[in-house]
């Protein structure tokens, strides 16, 4: 669905009875409203016209008369319903004309505005922040927000008209605006689907996160990247950045001006070849959380996040891995399920990591491990490695402490666990392997393990020099 503007005239807003439900006892008027190309549905029993109608004649000067009667008698027979969803319909579209400009709270909460339409959904926020927002802030938790409530912010924003326009001082956009420039930690959650009862689609619906100025960490999910302006304004200041079921590439993300610019260089690089932007560094960023996309490559954009030390790409298409040599302190890396068969001189791309997950990937060899020494906890279950030589790859790894091995064909060899203990030598007693601490009958086996492998060298050497 295209994303477009909320209606703001009166006459792209309608609303239409368009049929009812019978509920135990009694009538559920099913009512459509449409707001330009945005469309959700409400349901009300004639007791919550009712009800509406005491508050607008009170507070509205709304006619008594314009309500058409309660009738006790046949309240369910077809007929009554069928005339009275007409009489209903008529009802509320008279109120909307006779409230052109600024439509009654009562009205609009009636009406669900407060969920679907962008007057209703800023002015529902701001008396929200008006009441605790100071409270939220000092209290210093992670505020959530919708992509539909940062739209009709963003939209309210590029309007030319003033911040409260409805008379009441709660629902001015001052106390968004106060809020957001102060908030350090937000989450934005999307749905996969249409928004309750509406055919919005949250993942089609521009929004701006210029407006926030001290965050420290943002979660973002179910959004589209492309969607997403303004990402490029929290450079300065934000330290953590989570990204979930939002894009395919990283570069949309961390270099969201790529589009705009053929070739550029990241601040303080040299470049061999002629430039069209220089784009900032990511100053603060030390974690990055894309896992769950659908990101099939690692590209340049690395280079702006040099300060990352929590890298986490796990749930991806990656089939191999490059550019991670850019990030000069990571400690933490998670790889897993992903798509690699092979990882070829880890060293050159990880450096001194001490932390690797590659669980639920296709790799059956580790060669390409043997020089991570500073990993102290590497995770490869879910794999395919069948062949207990793969673990002389790692065995010589002085830091490793903890190593899952778990759900790999090799598990089923027997004594598998000793044989796998037993490439690690002097250190077997250090490593905790599928979660499990080495016991000393473990130990044992792994002495006699290394004493038969040992007498067995010893041989294969004696027959060596006899043939000479």
């Amino acid at each position: 669905m295209e994303a477009v503007l909320f209606a703001e005239e009166q006459s792209e807003r309608q609303v239409c009875v368009v049929g009812s439900e019978l509920v135990e006892n009694y009538t559920v008027y099913v009512i459509e409203v449409t707001d330009g190309n945005h469309r959700w549905t409400v349901k009300h029993r004639y007791s919550d016209f009712h009800d509406l109608h005491e508050k607008l004649t009170a507070e509205n000067n709304v006619d008594r008369r314009l309500l058409p009667p309660k009738k006790i008698l046949g309240k369910n027979s077809k007929s009554l319903v069928e005339r009275r969803q007409k009489d209903l319909e008529l009802y509320l579209q008279t109120l909307l004309q006779q409230f052109p400009q600024a439509t009654p709270t009562a009205l609009a909460t009636f009406l669900h505005f407060h969920l679907y339409e962008i007057n209703g959904i800023t002015a529902a926020l701001a008396v929200e922040l008006f009441h605790k927002g100071e409270q939220l802030l000092q209290a210093g938790e992670v505020f959530s927000l919708r992509p539909l409530q940062l739209h009709a912010v963003s939209q309210q924003l590029r309007l030319a008209k003033p911040t409260c326009c409805n008379g009441d001082a709660k629902t001015d956009l001052g106390h968004i605006l106060d809020f957001t420039c102060r908030l350090r930690y937000l989450k934005i959650s999307g749905t996969a689907g249409p928004v309750g009862t509406s055919n919005i689609l949250e993942s089609s619906l521009p929004f701006d996160l210029s407006f926030f100025k001290s965050l420290l960490q943002i979660e973002i999910s179910e959004c589209s990247a492309q969607q997403i302006e303004g990402l490029a304004s929290l450079r300065s200041t934000l330290s953590t950045l989570n990204i979930h079921h939002s894009t395919d590439t990283m570069m949309l993300v961390l270099v969201p001006e790529g589009s705009e610019f053929s070739q550029w260089k990241a601040e303080g690089a040299e470049s061999d070849c002629p430039v069209t932007a220089v784009v900032p560094l990511w100053r603060n960023l030390t974690t990055l959380d894309m896992s769950q996309n659908a990101i099939s490559s690692v590209d340049d954009s690395m280079k702006l996040i040099p300060k990352v030390e929590f890298l986490d790409l796990s749930h991806n298409q990656l089939s191999s891995v490059e550019n991670l040599q850019h990030l000069y302190n990571l400690v933490h890396v998670d790889l897993s399920y992903n798509k690699l068969c092979i990882l070829e001189a880890a060293h050159t791309r990880l450096g001194n990591i001490k932390t690797l997950s590659l669980a639920g990937n296709q790799l059956d060899r580790l060669t390409g491990l043997s020089k991570l020494y500073s990993l102290v906890d590497l995770d490869l279950s879910h794999n395919q490695l069948a062949q207990l030589e793969e673990i002389k790859n790692i065995g010589a790894l002085p830091c490793l402490e903890k190593l899952n091995l778990s759900s790999n064909p090799m598990c089923i060899i027997p004594d598998y666990r000793t044989k796998v203990l037993a490439q690690f030598g002097d250190r077997a007693a250090e490593v905790c392997l599928d979660s499990n601490v080495t016991t000393e009958k473990e130990l044992d086996t792994v002495e006699v393990l290394k004493a038969i492998q040992k007498a067995k060298e010893v041989k294969d050497r004696m027959s060596s020099s006899d043939k000479k």
